[in-house]
């Protein structure tokens, strides 16, 4: 679906679009790759990566400005949604500009995209949008909303809306395997908030493959869940930080102790697939009834998936051995 075509990523320049953009050159040769971001230092360092592909083009714009957007997607066929404001406690400070970025973006996008007949367009969200109890979640949720009833005010001009939910990506800027890291260099104890908590794992090659796989089968409206591992945040240290004592710090401003990606409240209309989930919508069904179930089988109604009752938990030896084959990128990206 995607070779030779035009594609936008929001938020471009951040950890996901640095793995999306070399797969998708490489797997698909579109015709024009836009990195869509406000940052332009960040384009300035990732353009020398690219200086010589002139298939990859780089746009200064905010999600925030409407205009801007509809400038930036011209001729553009697929839209990948990455811009947000996500760093917790940042939200729970500055919650006009989180409520700024990633819902009245997120409203900017749906209505360029409808306007400048966008084939597809699929939104990044987070485990934090699945029963929020922090304002990124709770933005997070009201985009996921906002993308799924977008596929209402498409009309006749066949734009679709999808969203690919997934949880703690490994390594990325301003996660806790990079700071666990630099501690563990630095510092004599490791500060753990809550020796219960849990957390999904997954790669950011595994991210794109999921917005690749929701381009594919999306009918509009559904919520794509890939199947990932589960691991204890004091596992993760131990496998950083090998023997150094931790110390209890207490959960920070609007965290959760487990992370949760499906709750019960959409079991009902969920369906599981070997290595993912799809939460079809609720409020219309713009591909059929059961759009793209085939192959998939309706979880129970009591059906969550959360990071504590996962089936599939990372060993500290796995992770180590990630680690290790990826320590010059960590935290880089």
């Amino acid at each position: 679906m995607l070779e030779n075509s035009n594609i936008l990523i929001t938020g471009g320049t951040g950890s996901f679009g640095h793995t999306f953009v070399p797969m998708t050159l490489q797997k698909y040769n579109p015709s024009r790759l836009v990195i869509y971001s406000r940052d332009e230092m960040k384009q300035w360092e990732m353009a020398k990566l690219y200086q010589d592909d002139k298939r990859v083009r780089f746009f200064i714009g905010d999600v925030r400005d409407k205009e801007r957007l509809s400038r930036a997607l011209d001729d553009i066929d697929f839209v990948v949604h990455a811009a947000a404001t996500k760093i917790v406690p940042t939200a729970e400070y500055n919650p006009f500009e989180c409520v700024k970025t990633n819902i009245h973006g997120a409203m900017n996008l749906i209505d360029a995209a409808i306007d400048k007949k966008v084939k597809r367009v699929v939104a990044l969200s987070t485990d934090k949008a699945s029963n929020p109890v922090n304002l990124y979640g709770a933005t997070k949720l009201a985009s996921d909303k906002l993308f799924i009833a977008g596929n209402n005010y498409a009309g006749a001009n066949n734009t679709r809306f999808g969203v690919v939910r997934y949880g703690n990506v490994l390594g990325s800027r301003g996660s806790i395997i990079p700071f666990f890291m630099n501690l563990a260099e630095s510092s004599e104890e490791i500060p753990i908030t809550d020796i219960r908590m849990t957390r999904f794992m997954i790669t950011l090659e595994q991210g794109v493959d999921l917005v690749w796989k929701a381009f594919d089968e999306m009918a509009g409206g559904e919520i794509f869940v890939k199947k990932i591992p589960s691991m204890k945040v004091t596992e993760i240290a131990e496998a950083i930080a090998p023997g150094l004592p931790h110390k209890i710090i207490g959960i920070r401003p609007g965290e959760k102790v487990h992370e949760q990606m499906i709750g019960f409240e959409d079991s009902d209309h969920t369906y599981e697939f070997t290595d993912y989930y799809k939460i079809l919508p609720s409020i219309g069904k713009w591909g059929g009834d059961a759009p793209n179930t085939k192959g998939g089988k309706k979880v129970n109604k009591d059906f969550v998936y959360t990071s504590d009752s996962n089936k599939d938990w990372m060993k500290v030896d796995q992770l180590r051995d990630w680690i290790k084959k990826n320590k010059d990128k960590i935290g880089k990206i």
